[in-house]
């Protein structure tokens, strides 16, 4: 059996907790506004942005 790459294992792992964090518990949290903007909407494009970040970065390979 062939092993997995470090950085697909990280990969993986961060899909999983991108399925965490927009697990519906979790999305139903935020309650309010910031700014005229829901805190719905702010938590999901910032969770979204947080997970595309993460995933450039262990692409890139800093995450050394």
């Amino acid at each position: 059996m062939k092993r997995s790459s470090p950085t697909r294992q990280r990969l993986a792992a961060l899909g999983l907790l991108g399925l965490l964090l927009f697990s519906y518990p979790l999305v139903g949290l935020p309650a309010g506004g910031v700014a005229g903007l829901p805190a719905g909407i702010l938590y999901l494009f910032g969770v979204w942005l947080g997970l595309i970040a993460l995933a450039a970065a262990v692409a890139e390979g800093r995450g050394k």
